[in-house]
């Protein structure tokens, strides 16, 4: 049975959060659960963008920073990475306040760059990660609750998309064409390559809408926490009165068996199910292709120089 851990909580105030973030990984054992002295942690955010800080887009500065004195009371020696859809995760952490924090606490930006894993029996033979991500001793999965234009909600397992160096995102897009679920596959593969020990989710402020970044805040209340992220995004798609068949990562996890069916799989800590749901939270009005809708002749092209890009660095024929 996996186990999800779950909190009210409704500021961002520091010592709020400081207990908040103690409280809710108190029934997993702590942190010290899963971060021994010495290691290297990878804490990886939500750092979609640093153009719409008040839009609550991504993982809140304060959340991340809590985690960070949680790491380091542990022994660990933590350091933030993702590869942002829109700049560099230092450009989005100097924009939304997380680097003077970073600074503050003496603890590293890391831009991921490309690495090579091969996942024999996969449906995705070949994943290019990156080396930071996977060099790490453990990994912290830090997402934001989110509503997606393209995959109904970004959780967890969606997150963990960032450590797919930059360029490579793109060419996903495209190689998935319209295929929702093929697209859902591969993230799913990506998380459970990387395998995070542990997934705080940050659900006090969500973003609602046509997100991930062009829809509204949305206050929920709520922290969660879990070592199987997969158990986590189907006791958040509950929470948010979502089909999980709606979501392509909850339905990709169910054709290949990975992680937890049902919430009948799931021990759920904390407060009773019923009084956390959000029953009118709002799913974008619009959904858009994988692909992005990009025409015909312009995604050929893109694609052909994608794949030459991805061939050359991994020197394949």
């Amino acid at each position: 049975m996996a186990t999800v851990s779950l909190l009210r909580a409704t500021s961002y105030n520091q010592p709020d959060l400081a207990q908040g973030i103690q409280a809710v990984l108190n029934p997993l054992g702590g942190m010290q659960a899963v971060v021994q002295p010495g290691q290297r942690v990878l804490l990886k955010p939500n750092l979609l963008t640093g153009a719409r800080p008040t839009k609550e887009c991504t993982t809140r500065p304060e959340f991340i920073a809590a985690v960070i004195r949680e790491v380091q009371a542990a022994g660990g020696i933590p350091m933030i990475g993702d590869s942002p859809a829109f700049g560099t995760a230092r450009g989005v952490a100097k924009a939304n306040g997380l680097l003077e924090i970073c600074e503050d606490l003496k603890v590293k930006i890391v831009e991921f760059n490309g690495g090579s894993f091969d996942s024999a029996g996969a449906t995705f033979a070949h994943l290019r990660l990156s080396k930071e991500a996977m060099g790490a001793d453990v990994i912290i999965n830090l997402p934001k609750v989110k509503s997606h234009a393209q995959l109904t909600l970004t959780l967890g397992v969606k997150n963990m998309f960032g450590c797919v160096p930059g360029k490579l995102k793109a060419w996903w897009h495209l190689d998935s064409g319209k295929d929702a679920l093929r697209f859902g596959k591969m993230l799913v593969e990506t998380c459970a390559t990387l395998a995070p020990q542990l997934t705080i989710i940050d659900g006090i402020i969500g973003h609602e809408g046509l997100g991930p970044s062009n829809g509204e805040p949305r206050a929920l209340g709520i922290l969660g926490a879990s070592t199987d992220v997969f158990a986590l995004d189907r006791v958040f798609c509950y929470l948010l009165n979502v089909d999980p068949d709606l979501v392509p990562t909850l339905r990709a996890a169910t054709e290949l068996n990975i992680g937890a069916q049902s919430l009948g799989e799931i021990t759920c800590l904390g407060p009773e199910l019923e009084t956390l749901r959000c029953l009118d939270w709002q799913l974008p009005s619009i959904m858009a292709p994988i692909d992005f809708g990009v025409p015909r002749v312009a995604r050929s092209f893109m694609r052909d120089l994608l794949v030459r890009w991805v061939k050359e660095p991994l020197g394949r024929p």
